[in-house]
Formats: structure tokens, sequence, C-alpha cells
């Protein structure tokens, strides 16, 4: 019985998203209703899922848990977000929604900070650090790799760093010299090729993601269909 239980619940599921998919491929014919249908269930379901995981791992165990049994050091902080969260709902009323601009204003900062903390911290000085390895003779000379070859590959990354750069320059007028100024576009340029070869590499991470997005889904589609024709015959 239990088999049978877990085949039907099997059969169900791969129904479902066997019905998902191919509303989702509807969208080749045009934006249709069962595409807005398949898009409404994975936002719902998406919301639904992030809810349950604020409620289970944030309200209840930091907030509710210490209001209710905690010390009195942690029924005061925790009185702090649960204010905060109720100065959002304000947000609802017209009326009442400058109450919650201070706890917006809050989390904007500290959601700046962290973005720049992270991109100070995990990207720029990380990179600044490997592009220095690059002209090290002693680590390139450690790993065992040709030096001549690892030195053009890092003057390659500094020269496509400053051309790109100074690509985002959009006026000349202050350069009077004309080949100088001839210079500058040539730069100018060359940083355009560099963000165009840039954006075609994300471009082609992404269409071939996608592809293996794709790949999966077909196979899922296909073993179901095969596991369905089984239980059929």
């Amino acid at each position: 019985m239990s088999g049978l239980a877990i085949d039907l619940f099997d059969l169900v599921g791969g129904a479902l998203g066997f019905l998902l998919t191919l509303c989702i491929f509807s969208y080749l014919l045009g934006d249709n209703g069962l595409f807005r249908l398949a898009i409404h269930v994975f936002i719902g379901v998406s919301a639904g899922f992030v809810a349950a995981i604020a409620v289970q791992n944030v309200i209840i165990p930091q907030v509710l848990k210490p209001l209710w049994s905690g010390s009195l050091d942690q029924k005061l902080w925790a009185l702090l977000p649960l204010l905060g969260g109720l100065m959002l709902l304000a947000k609802v009323s017209p009326r009442l929604s400058i109450l919650g601009s201070p706890v917006i204003a809050f989390l904007v900062g500290v959601g700046a900070a962290l973005a720049i903390g992270g991109a100070l911290l995990g990207t720029l000085f990380p990179q600044i650090q490997s592009t220095a390895q690059l002209f090290s003779t002693h680590a390139i000379q450690a790993s065992g790799k040709i030096v001549e070859f690892e030195l053009l590959n890092g003057g390659l990354v500094i020269l496509g760093l400053v051309v790109t750069l100074a690509s985002f320059q959009f006026h000349t007028s202050f350069i009077k010299n004309t080949s100088l100024r001839a210079l500058w576009k040539l730069i100018y340029w060359s940083g355009r090729v560099f963000v165009a070869i840039t954006f075609g590499v994300i471009f082609a991470g992404v269409y071939l993601a996608s592809l293996t997005a794709l790949t999966e889904r077909l196979s899922s589609l296909l073993i179901f269909l095969s596991q369905l024709f089984s239980l059929a015959g």
C-alpha cells in the first residue's frame, strides 16, 4: 500500500511538473493565459516559501521566543525588530506611511554599507591582489608555469583594465593636440572592444546555463512519460 501511495504521489508531482512546463513552453506561441498561470504559481510558491522560512528561522526564534521566555535584555532587544516591523506595516496606510520611512532608511543604509563592503573586500581587493600576483615571478615559478606567458597574461589584464576605465570618458574637448586626441580615441575604442568581449562571454554563459536548464527539463519530461507508459502497460 505504501509503495502504491509513493507511486501515486510521484505520478501527481510529475504530472503537475509536466503541465507547468508545457504552460511555460506555450510562451513560444506568444503571451497567453497558460503562461501567466504558470508564472503566478511560481511567484506564489516562491513568496510562500520565503515567508515560511522567515517565520520559522527569524520571527519565531529571534522575536517571539525571546519575548515569551527570554531574559529582560533579550526581551528589550527583541522589541526593536518588532517595533520596526510594526512601523513598516504602517506603510500600507498613506496617512501613516511616514512612520515606516525611518525603518526603510535604516534598511537601505545597512544594505548599501553591506554592498559597498562586500564589493571592496570580496571583489575589488581580491582582484587587485590577484592581478599583482600575475607579475610575481617567484609565484609563477613556484606554480610551474611559463614566466613569459604569465607576464603577458598579466599585461593584457592591466591593459584591459586601463582602456576599459578610459572608455567611460564621454568627452575629449580638453585635448587640444590632434595626435593625443587620436590616441585617446584609439584607447576609447579599445576599451569598448574589451567591454563587448566581456558582455559576449557573459551572454554565452547565460545562454549555456539556459540550455542546461532546458536539457534537464526535457530529460525530466521524457523520464516522466516513460514512467507513465510503463505504469499504463
